[in-house]
């Protein structure tokens, strides 16, 4: 089956939401507004549950913003605005206030991310993440955080390994849906034909992170 050819433009992504809810959790309980976590548990967190945190690293193809809540990260995009993120979020977290933090604060974030870009190439597996989507969705995104740096893998390929291999265009509307890059690795997604397909930030950013992975030459 062909891969899809076409995901959603940056428009569309910009102004759809991703309301869909379902189990999304990688690492510790995700909190509700009320204060308790997503299976109705009560929580004795910090008030820090109650926001949202960002922090902007300085990579070697611009700014990414990393927003964080409960010690895991719920979005990621390079854009020296953390707001333009806070926007796509889902609507009870996007009700949440925004607060700038120093990357100190948040060390098992900022550190990963800055190995990452220094060399280390498996330094984002063990960040934990968190967004809402369909089990369907959440395990294509399971299956992209499985692709190694300096391989890569077909939209057809990735639903396969999600347990769906009829469901190519899902694969892409996963990848075009993803709220943290490169975190959840989108970029190592290709057409089955080797080319690039699509990607958020722009292919030359999916062709740098190729590159700085070993997946492309350089």
């Amino acid at each position: 089956m062909p891969d899809p050819s076409a995901v959603p433009s940056a428009a569309v992504l910009a102004n759809t939401l991703l309301t869909d809810t379902g189990p999304a959790s990688t690492g510790p309980a995700s909190t509700a507004l009320d204060g308790t976590a997503l299976d109705g548990t009560a929580l004795d967190g910090p008030v820090l549950e109650r926001t949202v945190l960002s922090i902007v690293v300085d990579t070697p193809i611009g700014p990414l913003s990393l927003l964080a809540r409960g010690g895991q990260l719920i979005a990621g995009g390079f854009t020296a605005q953390p707001a333009v993120m806070h926007t796509r979020l889902a609507p009870p977290v996007r009700a949440l206030p925004l607060e700038p933090a120093d990357p100190a604060e948040l060390p098992w974030l900022a550190k990963p991310v800055a190995a990452y870009f220094d060399g280390d190439l498996r330094a984002l597996d063990e960040i934990p993440v968190y967004q809402p989507a369909t089990p369907s969705r959440q395990r294509l995104w399971a299956a992209l955080r499985a692709v190694l740096p300096g391989t890569t893998v077909s939209y057809t390929l990735l639903a396969a390994h999600a347990g769906n291999p009829r469901a190519p265009r899902a694969a892409g509307a996963a990848c075009a849906y993803n709220l943290i890059a490169p975190v959840v690795p989108c970029h190592r997604a290709l057409r089955s034909d080797g080319s690039l397909g699509g990607y958020y930030y722009g292919l030359d950013r999916k062709r740098w992170l190729l590159r700085h992975e070993g997946a492309r030459p350089r």
